[in-house]
């Protein structure tokens, strides 16, 4: 079952003019939280915003023990809910609900996972490769952005060990171009007999293009989806997506329940 808690601030690192990370007191929550896992958060203390917004559930922050204290939340400003986050200052509090949706499935070694971000799309994946390194999985992370300045926590994962394949729309750092134009040639590259995860989040232009690509070289992919969701918990329908059945038929699943990881090669992208 979730868990909701009125979660206490303890820090918010400002990336950007837009982009921040909030780090939030719910040890319970951090505790059963997987990779992929949302929480519904709604700040601020009067009725604006009415409605709580998803986020994934971005690190599982822990104690010199090693003890869950927390989660952080990766936050791109764009309006109300994510304005507040941006300006929210150590001590607020902040409704907070979760752990909520289905997380990624984990692969271990021989297997790698290669995780595909775009631009926001980097929120399940800090907690995805602590997982993955802890398992001692050898992981890509292919993270693509619009300029170097939207490219972000660098750092935090090539200190886990993650190789990191890096492309801009300016050029400004990395190859120049879209994110699954390196995936493909390294797919096209890798053996086959060498088994490989693609794990992928962002703007579902590129989520399309990543699940294609995957399947195109007969690889398992899973798509964490971005929806609109006004509950999390299934109840008011409003982030159904299309699904094809075995027998080919559609039907539609609610992310906040079935998702938000999903099998990419089942979502009906047009």
């Amino acid at each position: 079952m979730p868990i909701d808690v009125v979660a206490d601030v303890m820090a918010n690192r400002r990336l950007s003019s837009d982009y921040n990370v909030l780090a939030l007191a719910a040890p319970a929550i951090a505790a059963a939280a997987s990779p992929g896992q949302f929480v519904m958060i709604r700040p601020g203390r009067s009725h604006d915003p009415l409605l709580r917004r998803p986020f994934s559930v971005f690190e599982v922050l822990r104690d010199q023990h090693g003890a869950p204290t927390g989660i952080s939340l990766l936050n791109k400003r764009v309006g109300v809910s994510t304005g507040l986050i941006y300006t929210a200052q150590a001590g607020e509090r902040v409704d907070c609900l979760g752990p909520l949706g289905r997380p990624f499935s984990l692969v271990d070694p021989p297997a790698q996972a290669w995780m595909v971000a775009g631009g926001v799309g980097l929120a399940p994946f800090a907690a995805l490769a602590e997982a993955l390194c802890g398992r001692g999985t050898t992981a890509v992370l292919f993270y693509g952005a619009r300029t170097a300045a939207e490219l972000f926590y660098l750092d935090v994962f090539r200190a886990l060990g993650v190789e990191l394949v890096l492309t801009t729309e300016d050029g400004s750092l990395g190859e120049h171009g879209r994110i699954v134009a390196p995936l493909e040639r390294r797919l096209s590259s890798q053996r086959t007999d060498r088994p490989v995860m693609v794990y992928a989040c962002g703007p579902e232009g590129m989520l399309a293009a990543t699940a294609r690509t995957a399947a195109r070289h007969g690889r398992a992919c899973q798509i964490s989806v971005e929806r609109i969701m006004g509950c999390g918990l299934g109840g008011c329908y409003s982030c159904v997506v299309p699904m094809r059945s075995d027998d080919g038929r559609f039907h539609y699943v609610r992310s906040c329940i079935e998702g938000p990881v999903l099998a990419g090669d089942q979502i009906q992208w047009d």
